[in-house]
């Protein structure tokens, strides 16, 4: 039998313990109303608020801000899911759910795989569920981009659930983590070109925008929608590459987190 955080060609063992995590993640998430209603309604209020707020006054596109900052809703819809679906993390700790999963044989790959996956589901579900109001902001959505459209919101969840489960997994405190998130992901998210336009800013924040792997997200989810792009915008190739990488480096990172047994509270 092999041992704890054996990390060998997968077997149907690995297979099975990321399936559940990630089904239990699924179940567990939507099983909570207040998690659902508080990961859709804030991103909604934010658009609503400052959609309305600024109106006309700040001249981004023809069709008004709440058209430019509706990509940026959707990545702060896939964001406060990221950040709810962590905090099971922690939880499990907590109730020894966690202890018991480390202890079994299989490959800690799995238990990482099958966390961020159900949590990357989650994001990208709620990310999708906020879609049909983009007539509401002046976008069309062509049937035959929604593929593409599902695979950058899953990318973007991928790499920021991955990015909360490296931070969750040495903190004991849910308050502790909202706190590291809150330092991280919201900068991120303020920095990526959704909430304001870029061009014409600062230099130090365009060398932000360009370091942030979210920006390229919400850049090619704009140019999906058929919102209006800076004129610095990568191509959508840089897009899809600097997402795919940074949420393999993620996973690599939770990964490496996850096997240190000293990280884990077992040493």
């Amino acid at each position: 039998m092999p041992a704890a955080g054996d990390e060998s060609v997968p077997s149907p063992s690995f297979w099975l313990c990321a399936g559940t995590l990630w089904l239990r993640e699924i179940r567990g998430f939507y099983r909570q109303r207040s998690r659902i209603v508080g990961s859709l309604s804030t991103p909604l209020l934010f658009w609503f608020v400052l959609g309305s707020g600024f109106g006309s006054s700040l001249l981004v596109a023809e069709g008004g801000y709440a058209q430019f900052f509706f990509p940026g809703t959707l990545a702060l819809a896939v964001l406060f899911t990221s950040i709810f679906a962590n905090i099971s993390l922690i939880e499990d700790r907590r109730e020894g759910f966690l202890l018991g999963v480390l202890v079994a044989p299989v490959s800690r790959l799995s238990l990482v795989l099958g966390k961020v996956c159900g949590a990357t589901t989650l994001g990208a579900i709620q990310g999708a569920l906020l879609l049909p109001l983009a007539p509401l902001a002046g976008l069309s959505i062509d049937p035959a981009t929604l593929p593409a459209v599902f695979g950058i919101l899953f990318l973007i969840a991928c790499g920021l659930t991955a990015l909360g489960f490296f931070c969750a997994w040495w903190l004991n405190s849910v308050q502790g983590f909202h706190s590291i998130m809150n330092l991280l992901l919201m900068p991120m998210w303020l920095m990526s070109g959704g909430v304001f336009p870029i061009d014409g800013s600062s230099t130090w924040v365009r060398w932000l925008t360009a370091a942030n792997p979210l920006s390229y997200g919400v850049v090619e989810l704009r140019r999906l929608l058929g919102g209006p792009l800076p004129e610095s915008a990568p191509s959508a190739a840089t897009c899809w590459l600097v997402l795919g990488g940074f949420g393999l480096l993620m996973i690599a990172g939770a990964w490496y987190r996850a096997s240190r047994a000293e990280a884990a509270g077992l040493a």
